[in-house]
């Protein structure tokens, strides 16, 4: 059985459905991120799904109202990203879970810098640091919350206490001697966590992106309006 070859991108159908001159900038085909920031609630899904073929989940990452989509899609718990069902479509990130903070952040720092979006400029200094910096958020809360439950179950009251947040940064400063012991449920929470946040970032592969990235129902207009101001700081700067 022999599959139907994929039409090229044909950048004349976003622009007449939407009225615009074919030398309309940004071109929908050689800058199709901006163009989509720009048009993407004014577009059917029939045509954005043909935009499918020229971007890729991570690249997409910048278009605050696909961004916004995989947020609500995520909150909604969908089987895929449960628990069980990611550990055996990913089982390398369950395995390699409490080692891939600061690694895995350099890794997706240097693909924003070097390889994001050929060609273009736009988002990818914001994005980098972002890429770069969440996987090393993300560990280091795993932490300090796993310290602070162990701390709490040996808590005597004889024993004397600083203040909470003296407490935290002393924990945030001070180097572990020994591999802080998790327990199943913390390990499956983060996890989870680890699953949604790669999912929302166009980091996962082997899933269907195109069923949420193009869903007009999961908009919801004041999530919008935040994730399009995150953007927005930058360009004030």
């Amino acid at each position: 059985m022999t599959s139907t070859p994929k039409l090229p991108f044909d950048e004349n159908l976003p622009l007449l459905y939407l009225d615009l001159p074919k030398d309309y900038e940004p071109s929908p085909k050689i800058d199709a991120i901006s163009f989509l920031t720009k048009h993407l609630p004014q577009l059917p899904p029939h045509i954005l799904l043909k935009f499918s073929d020229i971007t890729s989940p991570k690249q997409r990452t910048t278009i605050p109202n696909i961004r916004n989509r995989r947020l609500t899609y995520t909150n909604n718990n969908p089987p895929e990203l449960r628990f069980y069902a990611a550990r055996s479509n990913w089982p390398t990130l369950w395995e390699g879970r409490e080692r891939r903070g600061i690694e895995e952040g350099n890794e997706e720092k240097e693909w924003a810098e070097s390889r994001f979006l050929e060609g273009s400029e736009k988002h990818i200094g914001k994005l980098a640091k972002l890429l770069g910096e969440y996987e090393e958020e993300r560990e280091a809360e795993r932490i300090r919350i796993i310290r602070r439950e162990k701390a709490a179950t040996e808590f005597t009251p004889e024993e004397d206490t600083d203040s909470e947040e003296e407490e935290e940064e002393e924990e945030d400063s001070a180097p572990s001697s020994a591999p802080v012991q998790e327990s199943q449920e913390e390990a499956q929470r983060w996890f989870e966590r680890l699953i949604r946040e790669r999912f929302i970032y166009g980091l996962l592969e082997n899933i269907d992106y195109d069923k949420v990235d193009w869903d007009e129902s999961l908009d919801i207009d004041d999530e919008r309006e935040a994730q399009e101001r995150w953007f927005d700081d930058d360009d004030d700067e």
